[in-house]
């Protein structure tokens, strides 16, 4: 990207035509930049123009004529002259009969422009956003970027297969934020480049960053416990869906945005790591109708938004965050398809994870839509054809779609494979069956419209709950520290302390904790459909029993750095995990089982419990299950053992002549005899093997070179 680093010169001389109204947002060209903006009922549009981005009052005024400037629904004019960084922002006059038609036009608010490339936040008093008064020295600006000349080394986006893909879900600002991440910009886009041989090491092939697009990190949510001041963390109340967050930029006043995330894509890309975007197109950071005017309430509020046709000052609220974006008008769902392609075709993003995505399967007056065209305009989209869509599949208000989201093309957060496998590993009865459905791909969610185990994102923890280290260390919540009385985030998390509540100094509670976030790991590894691991979980980062730390910009949430060099047998048996599954075919499977044999005449998957062929399904109180999976072509036979009761257990192995069974891994033994490295693999002697209680097998099959099993 190329900016100016100086302040743009005056432009009072400057020439003004009218432009034209596509595209949409401040284009810069040879002679200055084109700006367009929508807005069907406005009557008056104001550009403002600062010579420096923290100037109190704009330098120069330009009067949009609606005859000159205005085409359909789009007000737009060309100002010769103007340069890369330069500040700018809109006021919009029109009809205010918010009560009939929604409208919230108010000619003292200064907008930003929604489609802007950057904002710049130096003066931004939220407060003063509120209420009818000017607010023009308290205001956010947009700035003009640069698109071209930036060297992109021929990267472009990876198209890694979903059956190949392993996420790593990680807050940009958490991932080094501590002081013990030891990078030179503390919670930033750079920063993540310093890091990218950690996450080369640990094999994941994808990171999923919660949100990037610019938000109010200053939005101060309530005072905590002991006067301490809680702000907007994890970034889900966007109001910059073009823009890289401002907070991520190590020298955002130099208009640093674009280059800072580019830089950062490359690197990753160069290690072989995609980058999915985290994006919020369910509500804004406007809330309701006492939240502040930025920019879509007082440009076409009564579009962009759902509101209660009985009352049209009053939002409807399918997000729990006070609006709800009205997607499927044509208006909205264009803005949000040309976001999309933007960060595609101008940052080269491998994927987007939609946050609340079922909200955007809503109508007009909130009603489910069988086809809403904003999800299927995604889906059909051709420069979005190669990327990856991953939906949260509900919202709020709720829409629950976990198997039956619009498309078949979506892959979808699975809160059923959570819930599952964390209770199952927990030690609750008569779970069998439906984690061998869980393990094979949830055929049950997504096998009856032609999906496939790819469709379905399997994850035990994510950044909304418990971490993994907490999951087995905390039975109960501990959010005192939101100020909400520990009346927010989830209930019932389907954890287990292990027999003592939090931290213990007991070597036996601790060894059985390790042993369970091992089991954890490993059935996630194991399953077929795409494993999403949450950063920090392999070195068991904690939260303190904190399961909803949305608003906790501190070391309640900061990934702890001394904690990874410290917790080495975790972190290496995640690694390993990562590694046998990207070994094994068997294991990332794209298809659903389907019965067909291998050369050797072994089905491509054979439930057991104890004994050989009985699963059990039937047991009420079964707490056990093993499996066989067939390698096909070279790759070997493997035979996976689950024993979730309290006390060892025999397991008979089948017999595959000429292969014996060698170990591979063992949750139950210490590292690094837990997880064994490919040609140090030990052999299994006997017809059984004793499964500790509470413990995770896996068995290779391997050629004999000296006499039979």
């Amino acid at each position: 990207m190329t900016v100016s680093h100086t302040t743009p010169s005056p432009v009072v001389l400057a020439e003004v035509t009218p432009g034209r109204s596509q595209p949409l947002g401040a284009t810069l060209d040879a002679n200055g930049v084109n700006f367009s903006v929508f807005s069907e009922h406005a009557t008056h549009v104001q550009l403002l123009l600062f010579d420096n981005y923290d100037d109190l009052a704009p330098t120069r005024t330009i009067d949009l004529d609606p005859d000159h400037h205005r085409s359909y629904h789009f007000w737009h004019c060309h100002v010769s002259g103007l340069k890369a960084g330069q500040t700018y922002a809109y006021r919009m006059d029109g009809p205010n009969h918010t009560r009939a038609t929604g409208a919230r036009f108010n000619r003292r608010k200064v907008l930003l422009d929604p489609y802007s490339r950057a904002n710049i936040n130096t003066l931004w008093d939220r407060s003063r956003a509120i209420g009818p008064e000017d607010n023009c020295a308290y205001s956010m600006r947009s700035m003009v970027v640069d698109l071209s000349g930036y060297d992109w080394e021929d990267d472009e986006p990876l198209r890694t297969p979903l059956a190949d893909t392993v996420i790593y879900e990680m807050h940009v600002g958490g991932l080094t934020a501590s002081p013990s991440s030891g990078v030179t910009h503390p919670g930033t886009f750079s920063a993540v480049v310093e890091k990218i041989p950690y996450l080369k090491e640990l094999g994941v092939t994808a990171v999923e960053l919660l949100p990037v697009f610019d938000f109010d990190e200053r939005q101060l949510l309530r005072m905590g416990p002991h006067g301490v001041p809680l702000y907007n963390y994890w970034g889900y109340d966007p109001f910059g869906f073009f823009a890289p967050h401002t907070g991520y930029c190590s020298n955002p006043c130099q208009c640093t945005h674009i280059t800072e995330f580019r830089n950062m894509v490359k690197a990753l890309h160069r290690a072989g790591i995609e980058v999915i975007l985290d994006v919020v197109f369910n509500h804004t950071s406007e809330g309701n109708e006492h939240g502040p005017t930025i920019s879509f309430r007082g440009q076409a509020n009564e579009i962009y938004y759902h509101l209660w046709p009985q009352d049209r000052r009053h939002y409807m609220d399918f997000t729990g965050c006070g609006n709800a974006i009205n997607a499927n008008h044509p208006a909205v769902a264009k803005f949000i398809i040309e976001c999309l392609e933007y960060w595609v075709t101008e940052h080269h993003v491998d994927g987007f994870r939609f946050d609340l995505a079922s909200e955007l399967s809503r109508g007009a007056e909130g009603y489910e839509m069988e086809v809403p065209p904003v999800l299927w305009g995604i889906e059909l989209s051709g420069i979005l054809s190669d990327s990856k869509i991953i939906a949260e599949p509900w919202d709020g208000g709720g829409l629950y779609q976990v198997g039956r989201f619009p498309g078949r093309r979506w892959a979808q957060w699975n809160g059923p494979f959570r819930d599952d496998v964390r209770r199952f590993v927990r030690g609750d009865a008569g779970l069998v069956g439906t984690i061998a459905t869980r393990i094979g791909g949830s055929r049950d969610l997504f096998g009856k419209d032609g999906e496939l185990p790819t469709n379905s994102i399997n994850f035990i923890t994510c950044h909304d709950g418990f971490t993994l280290n907490d999951l087995v260390s905390y039975g109960h919540k501990r959010n005192s520290a939101n100020g909400e009385s520990n009346a927010d985030g989830a209930n019932e998390n389907f954890s287990w302390n292990c027999g003592v509540e939090g931290p213990s100094d007991s070597p036996e509670i601790e060894q059985l904790r390790i042993r369970q976030i091992k089991n954890f790991a490993a059935l996630l590894l194991l399953s077929r459909g795409v494993p999403m691991i949450l950063a920090g979980d392999e070195f068991r980062n904690t939260q303190g029993g904190n399961n909803n730390a949305y608003c906790q910009n501190n070391p309640i949430t900061w990934l702890d750095w001394d904690q990874a060099e410290k917790e080495t047998e975790v972190r290496h048996f995640f690694q390993g995990m990562i590694g046998l599954r990207k070994r094994h075919r068997s294991l990332r499977d794209p298809h659903f089982f389907t019965g067909r044999h291998n050369d050797r005449g072994l089905p491509d998957v054979t439930w057991h419990g104890t004994k050989l062929e009985q699963p059990g399904w039937e047991d009420t109180g079964a707490r056990v299950l093993s499996f066989t999976l067939a390698g096909f072509g070279e790759e070997p036979d493997l035979h996976v053992i689950l024993n979730m009761f309290h006390l060892g257990l025999d397991f008979e192995l089948p017999h595959i002549p000429g292969r014996p069974w060698h170990r591979v891994a063992d949750t139950a033994q210490d590292s690094p005899l837990d997880l064994l490295a490919p040609g140090s693999e030990e052999r299994v002697h006997g017809r059984t093997y004793h499964a500790h209680g509470r413990s995770i097998v896996i068995l290779t099959a391997l050629p004999d070179h000296g006499g039979t099993l």
